[in-house]
């Protein structure tokens, strides 16, 4: 249906290699926090296009195969003649994952003035993130792009923070704010918000980003759930739900999927819609993303689910 709202995700698309089943060994798998939320709206039935600058190299094109495959639109993604970003990831005593990063001169961050303003026109939601929205030279023309779509589309924002690559919390903090200020919707976890602002408690540091310009501030807390913050309104909790962890590989980037899908459902997909909706229709589409993250957490890898299996979801 072409008049679904178009959803369109900037940012990087790299390769994982997470633990094989033998010491030493690992599997490429295909990710980067943008491409895991560009599939996961895609398999909610979502109107799906990835900006991402795809190597023309093995892995790039199988980049390219998965999210054709998953009904993605990448007419806006350039083939890049830079080599592919590689994620080495390990997994710490609680199956969180953990990441080492091979960035230098790669494909994700070489955002030309040519690329980046092949924005779709009917981009409704706009959502930025992860290591591209901080890393340069590409994240200052991404941030251009986000700052102009803000009188037209609703831009969302996940900082998904990587110590390793940030450097100091202090150092980090006008990369992550200035973007904070560009975006409507800011979804962060509780690791983000705490390395970010040490010893701040969550509400403070939703009120810092709700002063700098958002509408609404969601701070994912793992098996707690996650907190809701508007202006002018207390802060509302959503519970978790109690599943089995296999790992945590993409979690974060599928309750992304569901909260930007729950909201779209919901007719909530411009800067007006979201300023004005009702408690309750956010809290459902927080819970949608509870959801969406809880299965995804029951499964090796990214790989979150599809439509029919989230219970009272239906295609829009």
């Amino acid at each position: 249906m072409t008049s679904r709202p178009r959803l369109t995700v900037i940012g990087e698309a790299l390769i994982d290699l997470v633990p094989g089943e033998k010491s030493g060994q690992f599997e490429a798998r295909l990710g980067g926090s943008p491409f895991n939320v560009a599939i996961g709206l895609a398999r909610l039935d979502h109107r799906v296009t990835l900006m991402a600058r795809l190597a023309d190299n093995a892995f790039g094109r199988q980049l390219r195969d998965r999210a054709e495959a998953e009904g993605i639109d990448l007419s806006h993604a350039p083939r890049a003649k830079e080599p592919t970003t590689l994620a080495v990831v390990s997994l710490d005593a609680e199956a969180r994952a953990v990441y080492d990063f091979y960035v230098n001169g790669t494909a994700d961050w070489q955002w030309s003035d040519d690329e980046i303003v092949k924005i779709p026109d009917n981009t409704a939601i706009f959502h930025l993130g992860s290591l591209a929205s901080w890393t340069p030279p590409g994240a200052e023309k991404i941030h251009e792009a986000a700052e102009r779509l803000r009188a037209s589309a609703l831009v969302s924002y996940d900082p998904n923070i990587r110590p390793d690559l940030l450097g100091t919390p202090e150092a980090a903090r006008n990369r992550i704010e200035r973007s904070v200020r560009v975006s409507h919707l800011v979804k962060a976890s509780r690791e983000d918000a705490e390395w970010l602002y040490p010893g701040a408690s969550l509400e403070d540091t939703a009120r810092r980003w709700l002063d700098l310009g958002a509408m609404l501030v969601v701070i994912t807390d793992g098996p707690d759930g996650a907190h809701l913050f508007r202006p002018g309104d207390a802060p509302v909790r959503r519970p978790g739900q109690t599943v089995t962890v296999t790992d945590t590989i993409g979690a974060g980037d599928a309750f992304t999927s569901g909260l930007l899908g729950g909201l779209a459902r919901r007719g909530l997909h411009a800067p007006d819609a979201l300023r004005e909706a009702a408690p309750g229709a956010l809290a459902d589409a927080a819970d949608e993303a509870i959801a969406v993250s809880a299965l995804t957490c029951q499964r090796p890898g990214a790989d979150p689910p599809r439509l029919a299996e989230i219970p009272g979801l239906r295609r829009i």
